[in-house]
């Protein structure tokens, strides 16, 4: 797997304002060195153990993203660690960053995960939860977390219109967000998603970061 030409062929595709992150979940370190010598240096994890093995041997500029569900009793362990995390999915996840946050007195960026695919075990907030979680101020008072926008997973189908119509609905949520309730946030301008198969779709609807994992290092060592 020649992993720095899989990263030059996607980037030569990806669309301006458009960043790489890549999905370096269950692979070897040595697979992200060569990432990182490629030029790499955003990657995403999504276990809180591999996370901090990983940012404990690689160097210091890597911006880490955690991409994986976040359970509660993992958030010290991640905050350390990371710039952003992309898997809020719920206001109570989101207070116990920020308190952790402030707790090591530094700020980190974070994506609200929204729940827009047909499958149930993909977790975050429904669109319309969000909007109103937002409108009773329960994304207020955030001391040490900075939000940046929105993260999203579509339906794992070959069925492209679901896939664009799944993203449309992020997009449109994502715009609401920030006339509304995020209008004086200019941090706000984040949109995760996309992946190996369907980043191309992403990019039509907005996406600024697409996570790509298979596509960089090949299929993942279990």
């Amino acid at each position: 797997m020649d992993v720095a030409s899989n990263i030059k062929h996607i980037e030569a595709q990806l669309p301006e304002g458009v960043r790489l992150v890549a999905v370096s979940k269950f692979h070897p370190v040595e697979a992200l060195r060569q990432a990182y010598d490629a030029g790499q240096r955003v990657f995403g994890e999504s276990r809180a153990q591999e996370l901090a093995v990983k940012a404990e041997q690689l160097p210091g500029d890597i911006e880490w993203h955690f991409i994986g569900h976040l359970q509660t009793n993992k958030v010290r362990q991640v905050v350390k660690h990371v710039s952003v995390i992309q898997s809020v999915d719920s206001v109570k996840l989101l207070r116990l960053i920020d308190a952790e946050a402030a707790r090591l007195d530094r700020t980190v960026d974070v994506l609200l995960q929204l729940h827009v695919a047909q499958e149930e075990a993909k977790s975050g907030f429904a669109p319309s939860e969000l909007l109103e979680a937002a409108g009773r101020g329960e994304l207020d008072g955030l001391t040490h977390v900075r939000l940046r926008g929105l993260m999203a997973m579509a339906t794992f189908t070959d069925d492209e219109t679901l896939i664009a119509r799944e993203f449309s609905t992020v997009e449109d949520t994502f715009k609401a967000l920030r006339a509304t309730y995020m209008a004086s946030n200019d941090a706000f301008s984040e949109i995760s998603m996309g992946m190996s198969d369907d980043w191309h779709i992403a990019v039509q609807h907005g996406s600024t970061l697409v996570r790509i994992g298979t596509a960089i290092f090949g299929h993942r060592e279990y």
